[in-house]
């Protein structure tokens, strides 16, 4: 069936939105149809707002629509411990758990030769001049247990070892209600590696 023109381009951006496919696509298009006029409008005034009022903190390169984000901003964090994600996104899910009350770097990626993206790309330069001149005591790298973020914290590792500070990996193995016969042998492997004292 031919849609309008107009609702056709609205369908087409939409199914660009991630998980988003041709009938969720229709779906969230027709919702919008129907929706009062105000709707759409508050939908569309968010979409440009967000894009033209969030940037990269100048601090961290968390989300900010200030110089600084709110974390940086924070002067109860404990400024001896940073921990070093690969992305805002990354950032959100351990500031979510409310165990972690130190501050972030975000690297804006991971190495990854095959893509092109080099130490040059991420923002490792200013990783190392804050730990210099925040006097850090700890840095946590929690990059993902893939390829490149075990490539990226490797490399992260070798530049940071050198100024005596400590340097800690993200603990990784058996999940919280997992069972051993589940595991697969590399799951095993880290979690017997990163076991603790009892």
């Amino acid at each position: 069936m031919r849609y309008p023109p107009s609702l056709s381009v609205l369908i087409e951006e939409l199914k660009r939105l991630p998980g988003i496919g041709q009938k969720n696509a229709q779906r969230l298009a027709f919702y919008l149809l129907g929706a009062p006029k105000d709707r759409g409008e508050a939908l569309s005034r968010a979409i440009v707002d967000m894009k033209n009022r969030i940037g990269s903190c100048a601090r961290c390169f968390n989300l900010a629509e200030d110089e600084l984000c709110p974390i940086c901003q924070d002067p109860r964090r404990q400024s001896s411990y940073l921990c070093v994600v690969e992305s805002p996104r990354d950032l959100m899910a351990i500031e979510s758990t409310g165990q972690y009350r130190g501050g972030y770097h975000v690297l804006t990626g991971v190495l990854s030769p095959m893509k092109g993206v080099g130490p040059e790309d991420l923002t490792i330069e200013m990783l190392l001049k804050r730990v210099d001149d925040e006097k850090i005591g700890e840095v946590i790298v929690a990059t993902n247990l893939d390829v490149e973020g075990e490539a990226t914290s490797s490399y992260l590792a070798g530049l940071l070892k050198p100024k005596g500070i400590r340097i800690t990996r993200l603990a990784r193995g058996i999940p919280v209600g997992g069972s051993l016969e589940n595991a697969d042998q590399v799951t095993l492997g880290m979690a017997l590696d990163g076991r603790n004292v009892l």
